[in-house]
């Protein structure tokens, strides 16, 4: 997005200002206080994951959307990465000190052929795909993108997990060096982020490696990103750096911020309201060149994709496991 285009936004049509300033002022409050005492999802374990089948045909009517898409000029300019900043704008100015080559992935935990790869080993053989998908922040903004990747489960399947894995964790690179938003307490570095072992191998779940038919930019999560679009945005963790096979539920990032307002599924889920603002509806960043949100529309649960993910929460009291 070019400077005039941003100087032209008015504040209101880029975050809510109540959404913004209670964000704001939660990691301006969190740096202070002491650890909250964790809650919710995590005083116990979920019920066991129903056994699930989707079939092709199913997956692939979630790879693709008609819907506009966002400018890519937005997609890469208005962003979360707090690595690099919590402003909106801070990654695309900061990111450039991301070195992304040479990138290596560890793979450890519940698995039978752990190791440390470089990204051309760890991708190596599997083709590309495109899948244009939704991506709805739990802050109430939306985009839809073009992503270019690898299913996850072909890459998890290489290192042969045990019975033992119920789920997958992953970790960020955490370098105050490259990072300058590291140096600030503004969540417990790294930031980590976790998926239940059926998600990880659901046919939607991507590991990104391009957008808009070029590699990732640094601010978009370069080299290597997760794309759960079926989740809240901050599920879909950027420039991985660490793979692990865990039986338990793993600790994820916000959750440990800030346990009663982010839970571990965090499906997109408009009957279930973030505790500071209603998740009914969202504003779409789409191909508008003059203005960057279009009117507000419903959102839908699963962020549409509930023919692919819903019945591997089926039984589940998806308010109590937000």
């Amino acid at each position: 997005m070019a400077l005039r285009d941003l100087l032209n936004i008015r504040s209101t049509d880029i975050t809510d200002e109540a959404v913004y300033r209670q964000r704001r002022d939660l990691i301006s409050a969190m740096a202070l206080a002491p650890a909250l005492t964790l809650a919710g999802c995590a005083e116990a374990e979920p019920p066991p994951a129903p056994k699930v089948t989707v079939t092709p045909a199913q997956a692939r009517a979630g790879f693709k959307t008609n819907e506009e898409l966002t400018r890519q000029a937005d997609a890469t300019s208005y962003n979360n990465f707090y690595e690099f900043g919590t402003g909106k704008a801070d990654p695309g100015n900061a990111a450039k000190t991301l070195r992304t080559s040479p990138w290596n992935v560890a793979v450890s935990g519940e698995c039978e052929k752990p190791g440390t790869l470089s990204l051309d080993d760890l991708l190596k053989g599997l083709a590309s795909e495109e899948r244009i998908y939704r991506l709805r922040c739990v802050e109430g903004w939306s985009m839809v993108i073009p992503w270019q990747g690898v299913p996850l489960a072909q890459v998890l399947k290489r290192f042969a997990p045990t019975s033992k894995a119920k789920y997958v964790a992953f970790t960020t690179l955490a370098d105050p060096v490259q990072m300058p938003g590291i140096r600030y307490r503004s969540i417990n570095w790294p930031y980590r982020e976790g998926l239940r072992m059926d998600e990880a191998m659901n046919p939607l779940t991507l590991l990104a490696t391009g957008m808009y038919g070029k590699p990732l930019p640094q601010q978009n999560g370069a080299p290597l990103r997760l794309v759960v679009p079926w989740k809240y945005g901050f599920k879909s963790i950027k420039s991985i750096v660490e793979i692990k096979f865990v039986e338990r539920m793993p600790e994820t990032a916000w959750h440990d911020l800030q346990p009663s307002e982010y839970g571990f599924f965090s499906n997109v889920n408009p009957a279930v309201d973030h505790p500071r603002w209603s998740q009914k509806t969202e504003r779409r960043i789409a191909g508008n060149a003059s203005k960057l949100f279009a009117e507000r529309i419903p959102t839908l649960p699963f962020n549409g994709y509930g023919e692919q993910v819903a019945s591997m929460y089926a039984g589940m009291d998806l308010k109590k496991w937000f």
